[in-house]
């Protein structure tokens, strides 16, 4: 029998507060069959021991089940040993999957408080500045702007514009507080690109029924009106 959702959901949210763990996660549910440890290595480009190893957290945290199961249409002796599929226990749990980062909004929210009342600046102006330059330490750290988006609950997505930002880290904030969320998140976007040395991408306003206010689009393929630096 399979667990319910609610005991499935309570230990995943944990293990899954890992991003790469979310990824490989993410890749399972989106996919309409088992997948193996190599087919996701290719599929991410990730090292096979690193797959392997949040793989296994994942089955031991009821997240995923594994298979061991002979894939092509040859049986018998000499048909090669069963590969092992992964597979999530329970589509419920991507219900409750989007990643949000509300304790980053608040170290920041809080950052800029102490630092205005320094300062004497507008709350939101130092916001803005404190979120740039936490946004130029992700970018370095990950090396790319890409990962930068990924490891921290942005879930990037190629398209033919440049990278649409499948999820809003902040969304509960961004419902009652958008234009201050909003602001801190382009901010945040901005010193990203600047951390990572990303010339090829700028921060654009996304269509209103986007999951984010905003999305990457690549500097030869402008669409839409560009967001002004918040710097």
């Amino acid at each position: 029998m399979k667990p319910s959702p609610t005991s499935a959901q309570e230990p995943g949210l944990a293990v899954l507060a890992d991003p790469l763990r979310r990824t490989l996660y993410r890749a399972l549910v989106r996919s309409p069959v088992p997948l193996s440890r190599d087919q996701l290595v290719r599929m991410l480009n990730i090292a096979p021991s690193t797959a392997t190893f949040h793989l296994e957290k994942m089955v031991r945290e009821g997240l995923l089940e594994a298979e061991n199961k002979k894939l092509g249409a040859r049986t018998g002796p000499g048909s090669g040993r069963p590969t092992k599929l992964y597979k999530p226990v329970l589509d419920e749990v991507s219900v409750s999957f989007p990643s949000r980062e509300y304790e980053l909004a608040a170290r920041l929210l809080a950052s800029a408080i102490e630092t205005s009342m320094v300062t004497g600046d507008p709350v939101e102006e130092t916001l803005r500045t404190v979120a740039y330059a936490e946004g130029q330490r992700l970018g370095l750290l990950a090396g790319s702007a890409e990962k930068a988006l990924a490891d921290n609950g942005f879930e990037p997505e190629a398209d033919e514009q440049g990278l649409a930002l499948g999820n809003c880290p902040f969304h509960r904030l961004a419902k009652d507080h958008i234009r201050l969320v909003c602001g801190l998140n382009t901010s945040l976007l901005q010193g990203t690109l600047e951390g990572c040395n990303d010339t090829e991408h700028r921060i654009e306003a996304a269509p209103e029924d986007a999951p984010c206010c905003a999305r990457l689009t690549t500097v030869t393929k402008s669409s839409g009106q560009r967001l002004k630096s918040s710097k």
